[in-house]
């Protein structure tokens, strides 16, 4: 597939070679995680460092949820109790 400079394809022909880009690293990538998947189950210490692996996942999904899953406190209920935290301290 060569094209003149300056001359652009159709849409189907950019179609064609985004997505024969994106297989080509998806493909790429898929070999480089399988080596080394083989690389890891070589080693004489993987059922520990599969714990760890797991320790570190829980670890991170843990943040993860605490990051985007809490609702944060409403701001006028804090302003609420620090007013009147404020008025019970100066009435002592």
């Amino acid at each position: 597939m060569t094209r003149e400079t300056g001359q652009h394809g159709g849409l189907d022909q950019q179609a064609v070679l985004l997505a024969a880009g994106l297989a080509d690293l998806a493909v790429s990538t898929l070999g480089s995680a399988l080596g080394a998947v083989r690389g890891l189950l070589r080693r004489s210490d993987a059922a520990e460092l599969a714990a760890q692996a797991e320790h570190d996942l829980t670890a991170r999904g843990r943040l993860v949820l605490d990051r985007y899953a809490a609702v944060p406190p409403a701001y006028l209920e804090i302003l609420a109790r620090r007013a009147e935290t404020l008025r019970s301290a100066g009435d002592v």
